[in-house]
């Protein structure tokens, strides 16, 4: 997949309000009513985090053979969407890369294994970001829910393969908000 450049915003509404709705317009708050069904309390970000957008996520998940004859995990290789609109290019870090160019780095906090035949569904905390300000910049926790494909291929491999295996995902962007944390939107939170 391509790393997405841009210098405009290529959905106006996008550069001005914070959270996009399920109908693919940025205008108005999304709820807890959009949150996925069957989040791990494993996951559940802590309670200062807040509902900032929901993606959907469609590309690879990249491996490579290693010495021992094993597939080692490289690399995201992602798209990240809403409708037929492309925010953010995911790629190793692990990073989301919004088309402004801000990013955010994750760090993995915790994960639940939901269904055996995709990758596992994580909890993620910002470790870093770039110097561009932006869409990104004060994200702080990201989930990687209702995931498809993206294991590792089975069995043994020869040192020096590659392998692209396709996945989907959901991501889910959290912001911190200290004040009111009562109010916070946590998909997963009872």
């Amino acid at each position: 997949m391509k790393k997405l450049v841009t210098t405009t915003c290529l959905l106006a509404a996008a550069c001005v309000a914070d959270r996009p709705t399920d109908t693919g317009t940025w205008m108005q708050p999304i709820t807890a009513d959009d949150c996925p069904a069957g989040i791990p309390a494993a996951i559940v970000p802590a309670a200062d985090q807040d509902l900032a957008f929901i993606l959907d996520a469609r590309g690879v998940q990249k491996y490579t053979c290693g010495a021992a004859g094993a597939w080692v995990f490289v690399a995201p290789d992602a798209e990240v969407y809403r409708g037929n609109q492309t925010f953010i290019y995911h790629y190793a870090g692990p990073t989301w890369e919004w088309l402004d160019g801000s990013t955010v780095v994750g760090a993995r906090v915790s994960g639940a294994t939901v269904d055996a035949t995709a990758i596992p569904w994580l909890l993620l905390r910002a470790a870093s970001h770039n110097a561009v300000e932006g869409k990104m910049t004060d994200i702080t926790s990201i989930q990687r829910v209702l995931t498809t494909g993206g294991l590792a291929p089975a069995g043994a491999c020869t040192p020096g393969d590659a392998a692209d295996v396709p996945y989907t995902a959901q991501y889910i962007f959290y912001r911190t908000k200290s004040d009111h944390s009562a109010n916070n939107i946590r998909c997963g939170a009872e």
